[in-house]
């Protein structure tokens, strides 16, 4: 046993389940490599002040989950917490912007880092598959992207997830409704942090989760009733576009999202099954973040959906994903000569795109057969010295126990046949 143990909060991913994570990352990203998304990675640590400005000194994630450090050259740096302030970042940077192909759209995968009190669904450090489209103010733009995450989310076979859209409103509409709520909350027995970010960000309050404050919002006023004719315009059009790509969603009032750099579309995707963790993504357009951390006037848009709680959602609904298999082929030599030539066998079927394993170690017979049985390959070649002799390996077909000898300049050609 080791000393060592995964931090409190966190997991590692091992086959065989890493497969499934593996595949949903590859189910998300694939529609959005198809609609001109180019693929971007950003540090695992940013300034502890993009995430401040971007995201929002109020949020809990600034204020209490982050991971913070000061680095030997006095820097204060923070593991990333999110991806869009990262991206966007980068994207400025590099001047994406001014390479004249607006809405630059990009996708990322990776890991975040909050410090959180762990639960199931909930972790300290996971994982993300997001996307962003970047200076464009179009609502054919917000409709695409969540068109997009239903897609990917179909392809995995889920079924049961719904899809929840508000607008938050622009910097016309969105402060006259702030000032209202904050009326409102005002006149509520909230405890001294609660009064605190009322004041500096009242909608954070509207997305608390513990049941005696959101008994206490009933009533509260929704930022439907204030939104402006443009928002109501843009966001009419987004329901519309959506509508006719026969996505189905549910209009709701009191859906805002925990960061601060949220306008007009924000959206939601939950799964019921998932018990008080049911977001298992999410998003919406954000046109003054560029702004906020020092860069020009870029309205956007974006999501980023977990990998952790997608793949929670598909055990939820009992879905099992068709995964490539590992092992197809597995070669077992018996002696030295034959340890050459099959090893050289494997080599050609791995070139050709065929999934091939080997028994290292230089095991018996029966060791070397039970690695093969738990491979879960099709076919497995042994050979030994009287094989070799005659020119033959023998094939096994590990479903029907049919065994043959097959010619050993043959048993490429066959196996490729066998395996179509």
């Amino acid at each position: 046993m080791s000393t060592f143990k995964a931090p409190k909060g966190t997991y590692d991913l091992i086959p065989p389940d890493s497969a499934k994570y593996l595949a949903v990352r590859e189910a998300i990203a694939a529609p959005l490599r198809n609609s001109g998304y180019g693929y971007i990675e950003t540090p695992g640590f940013e300034s502890v002040e993009l995430f401040a400005r971007g995201v929002g000194e109020s949020t809990d994630i600034v204020s209490k989950e982050m991971y913070a450090f000061e680095t030997k050259g006095g820097d204060r740096l923070a593991l990333r917490p999110e991806g869009t302030a990262s991206v966007l970042r980068a994207a400025l940077e590099a001047n994406l912007h001014k390479l004249g192909n607006l809405p630059v759209k990009l996708w990322y995968s990776g890991s975040y880092y909050r410090y959180e009190r762990p639960q199931k669904g909930r972790y300290r450090h996971f994982s993300q598959v997001g996307a962003e489209a970047i200076g464009a103010e179009d609502p054919a733009l917000d409709a695409e992207l969540i068109i997009l995450a239903d897609q990917a989310y179909r392809s995995l076979g889920l079924r049961n997830f719904r899809i929840l859209l508000n607008s938050l409103g622009d910097k016309e509409c969105r402060p006259v409704y702030r000032a209202a709520l904050q009326d409102f909350l005002r006149g509520l027995d909230l405890d001294e942090d609660t009064l605190r970010r009322a004041e500096i960000n009242p909608l954070r309050v509207l997305d608390d989760k513990r049941d005696d404050v959101q008994k206490q919002l009933v009533g509260a006023p929704l930022l439907r009733d204030f939104l402006c004719d443009a928002c109501k315009t843009y966001h009419e059009e987004v329901r519309e576009l959506i509508t006719a790509a026969g996505v189905v969603f549910e209009d709701d009032a009191k859906l805002v999202r925990g960061l601060d750099y949220y306008t007009r579309t924000t959206f939601e995707f939950v799964h019921d099954g998932l018990g008080s963790q049911s977001a298992v993504g999410g998003g919406g357009r954000y046109d003054g973040l560029s702004e906020m951390i020092g860069g020009p006037e870029l309205p956007s848009v974006g999501w980023a959906l977990g990998v952790d709680r997608t793949v929670l959602a598909l055990e939820a609904e009992g879905v099992e994903l068709e995964l490539p298999v590992a092992t197809s082929v597995f070669a077992v030599p018996l002696g030295e000569e034959a340890r050459r030539v099959l090893f050289g066998k494997v080599t050609e079927l791995r070139k050709l795109g065929i999934a091939a394993d080997f028994s290292y170690g230089g095991k018996g017979l029966k060791g070397a057969m039970k690695n093969a049985n738990r491979s879960g390959a099709r076919y497995t070649i042994v050979a030994g010295e009287r094989d070799l002799a005659e020119g033959v390996v023998q094939l096994k077909d590990m479903e029907s126990g049919e065994q043959t000898a097959v010619g050993v300049n043959e048993i490429v050609a066959e196996l490729e046949v066998r395996l179509g």
